[in-house]
């Protein structure tokens, strides 16, 4: 039986990249998606397409609201999202500790279902200056992830896999392709509508555009315009 896999899943570009990943290493892969404030739900039915496409044992979804905390465009309408390009500050649109919150349910999950892989799409060359996408972040999380657990202590030792960490976003999108990747199935936007069309507009949608350019690839992607 292949060795159990959790992987978080957003229904962007990269999470899918990801899953592919995983899935050509051999896991078997239990897909983890996060409804939590976000400003739309196109992202959400994006992963569940993705998590179907690619075989995922399994698809979760865990419903929390960190539009409570607020400090987000992407859970407070009352904030604009920037759409002049990314900048060399920490944007708005990053959500206040989220991949952290997101990170301990996929350990927690790991525990239960007794996998000790845990995979996540975080990106420290083409990304918008998010904290918690740093190689730091990642390996101070997977320490106090081995310290407080059943599993850890254990000697179950969890592993947090980032294989996109280092990577622009053309070899993202070509070695997603190489993996059988339909990216017409993913939706990146901060601001989607909800028939998952793209603003064209924000950071992510120039992230993700400027990926495709430069990969030399047609870009799937539906936009509102």
């Amino acid at each position: 039986m292949n060795r159990p896999a959790i992987v978080l899943l957003s229904g962007g570009l990269d999470s899918a990249t990801v899953l592919a990943i995983a899935r050509d290493q051999g896991y078997a892969c239990h897909t983890l998606s996060f409804d939590y404030g976000q400003r739309h739900r196109a992202e959400l039915d994006a992963a569940a397409r993705i998590s179907e496409a690619l075989g995922a044992i399994s698809h979760r979804v865990v419903r929390i609201d960190l539009g409570t905390i607020g400090g987000s465009a992407l859970t407070d309408d009352s904030l604009s999202v920037p759409t002049d390009g990314v900048g060399e500050s920490i944007p708005i649109t990053y959500v206040p500790a989220r991949n952290m919150t997101f990170l301990s349910f996929a350990v927690g999950l790991g525990e239960v279902l007794e996998a000790q892989d845990i995979f996540i799409g975080v990106n420290a060359v083409d990304y918008s200056g998010y904290p918690d996408c740093r190689p730091e972040f990642i390996a101070a999380l997977e320490q106090a992830a081995n310290l407080g657990t059943k599993a850890g202590v254990g000697g179950h030792p969890f592993k947090i896999h980032t294989p996109l960490i280092h990577l622009a976003k053309a070899e993202i999108i070509r070695t997603g392709l190489a993996l059988g990747v339909d990216y017409g199935l993913t939706v990146s936007c901060y601001q989607a509508d909800e028939q998952g069309r793209a603003c064209g507009v924000c950071d992510s949608c120039r992230l993700r555009r400027k990926g495709f350019e430069e990969a030399g690839v047609a870009d799937p992607t539906r936009y509102q315009n």
